[in-house]
């Protein structure tokens, strides 16, 4: 029937904390951390019906504050940070501050987000330089009604406007399958965190691993989605996949069950309205409130157009995503240990592309002992990227195979 997918796409939108492999997050930031306003120390007290949140800077930065609801919290905006603080400190709670935490929210952005168990306005900002060069950040809130800080976070959510996300067009003349890897997670959202691991380092070093298996072949573009600690919404990994007309988009993530560390293996996921099941409802739902955990509004984006091409171009699209995860599961299997139902669908806002065959791996359990030691092994990551490069090689193979129930091109 050819790509129906193609008469409806176009609806491109311009889109407006682990130590683990740090070496190469940093080899691929494309700015060295020490350009960055180093961040030393933070303190957190509380006084009355104030907090006081205390930064120790190499230097004097600028820095703004606003506050946000569902749930409530205080992001704070700043240039970029390297963040050299104790990650046990953003668990120190005070006063109606249950905890914060910090990190990258793009190249050039660094952002704190406060977590409020209580309604608080921003009462002041403020930065005061120290001897020796040095900076010190105070931003301080005031407890304050329900009816203020809902008037304050509607306000702000007025003015809020979604970093712009460059999309890298497809060259002329360049035949090559365009293949879009999804590192989950990055930057002030850490994903998964167990001890000093977190699941965006881990899946970072996949995806890193997977591109240069597929590039190697020479048959391929590869596009990241990240390529270092940053941040990126929900939104905008879908809008990178179709801007570049992807023909196939792969993202990487690693799942945690605190109450079962016996369960294991990777798992692959397909997008859909209705969950396979419990399990996948939970995991869906923790995975979509990415955005939210970086302080962006969780219910932000969706959706282009609507009609009967639409849907159709939804259903074909489905149907490419499903043979793809199960050239998965099938080469995977062959490599690695797969949880026990390895293919399963759930409503994930990272897979809603109508024109892009996706899916999420799941690489393992890192509440595992055993899969987390395995997700750091270059051993094992190199055997899995193998698997993977596999599977899409077969993917596309079998599309340009007569005779096979999916003969379009994606």
């Amino acid at each position: 029937m050819g790509r129906i997918a193609m008469l409806a796409r176009r609806f491109v939108l311009p889109a407006a904390l682990g130590c683990l492999l740090a070496t190469a997050v940093a080899a691929n930031s494309g700015r060295g951390a020490s350009d960055s306003p180093v961040a030393t120390d933070a303190r957190i007290e509380a006084q009355g019906d104030t907090v006081r949140l205390t930064l120790t800077l190499s230097r004097p930065v600028t820095a703004s504050a606003t506050v946000m609801a569902g749930p409530d919290r205080v992001i704070v905006d700043l240039p970029s940070i390297n963040f050299q603080i104790e990650p046990k400190q953003g668990r120190k709670s005070a006063g109606f501050v249950s905890g914060f935490r910090y990190g990258l929210f793009m190249a050039d952005r660094a952002r704190i987000i406060l977590d409020l168990a209580q309604p608080a306005a921003v009462e002041s900002v403020s930065v005061k330089p120290l001897r020796g060069g040095f900076g010190e950040l105070t931003i301080e809130l005031k407890r304050t009604s329900r009816e203020e800080f809902a008037a304050l976070a509607r306000e702000e959510a007025a003015k809020a406007q979604l970093p712009s996300i460059p999309v890298e067009r497809k060259a002329e003349g360049d035949l090559r399958r365009i293949v879009v890897i999804d590192p989950g997670h990055g930057g002030i959202d850490p994903g998964t965190q167990v001890a000093a691991i977190a699941e965006k380092a881990v899946v970072l070093a996949f995806g890193l691993k997977l591109k240069e298996q597929l590039e190697a072949q020479g048959r391929y573009r590869v596009i990241m989605t990240r390529s270092d600690d940053t941040f990126i919404s929900l939104g905008d990994r879908v809008r990178i996949a179709r801007g570049v007309e992807a023909s196939l988009f792969i993202s990487i993530h690693a799942d945690s069950l605190t109450q079962a560390q016996d369960v294991r293996g990777a798992t692959i996921y397909t997008g859909s309205e209705r969950a396979s099941d419990a399990e996948a409802a939970r995991l869906a739902a923790k995975e979509n409130q990415a955005d939210a955990v970086a302080g962006l509004d969780s219910s932000e984006d969706v959706h282009d157009v609507a009609g009967i091409l639409m849907d159709l171009a939804k259903r074909e699209t489905r149907s490419f995503s499903t043979i793809f995860a199960r050239n998965l599961v099938e080469r995977l299997g062959g490599s690695v240990k797969m949880h026990k139902v390895p293919l399963r669908s759930a409503g994930f806002r990272v897979l809603t592309a109508p024109d892009v065959p996706s899916v999420l791996i799941e690489l393992g359990y890192m509440s595992s002992p055993k899969d987390a030691e395995l997700l750091n092994s270059e051993g094992w990551r190199n055997q899995a990227a193998a698997a993977v490069q596999q599977a899409v090689d077969q993917y596309f193979e079998r599309l340009q195979t007569p005779g096979k129930a999916a003969q379009s091109k994606p």
